[in-house]
């Protein structure tokens, strides 16, 4: 056999976008701004996802760990990771409740309170970047869709 012959010929890959061009959409779309606010985010020293949760602390102060879980819609290995993280660096404190030994309360630290304006001003920046060239009619109906597609995944998880 020859040398040309041997050669790897090119296979036929199946396309995510011929199976599910929606969810490879999402998933680019994700990728994307997921990748946009960590360089947005960068001199803040948070990563994507730090940032949610030190904003419902600012924003509601001292919170179980469990409603933090809620509240930013992740899970609670993630949740435990990022406050560990978060504690690491200073930014966040936890403690017992005293009203429930099993829980633990987070709070944000004075320390954190350095980084709110530079975290608004990434998000500010992070919505403008995204919604570029979007009328406000435009935004209202792919916050529609958006929510549509949570509600039926939600589901579909459940």
């Amino acid at each position: 056999m020859r040398d040309h012959d041997m050669r790897e010929q090119p296979r036929e890959q199946p396309t995510p976008t011929g199976a599910g061009p929606v969810s490879h959409a999402i998933f680019r779309v994700a990728r994307l701004h997921r990748a946009l606010a960590g360089r947005l985010l960068r001199d803040t020293g948070l990563h994507p996802g730090q940032e949610l949760i030190l904003m419902a602390l600012w924003d509601h102060g001292p919170q179980r760990q469990v409603d933090l879980v809620a509240a930013v819609e992740t899970d609670a290995p993630t949740m435990a990771r990022s406050i560990a993280r978060l504690e690491k660096s200073g930014l966040v404190h936890r403690s017992t409740s005293p009203h429930d030994r099993r829980a633990m309360i987070v709070e944000a630290t004075e320390a954190s309170l350095a980084l709110r304006a530079k975290v608004a001003g990434a998000w500010a920046e992070l919505e403008r970047l995204t919604t570029t060239g979007l009328d406000a009619a435009r935004q209202a109906e792919i916050l529609a869709d958006l929510d549509l597609l949570e509600s039926v995944l939600t589901k579909a998880g459940h």
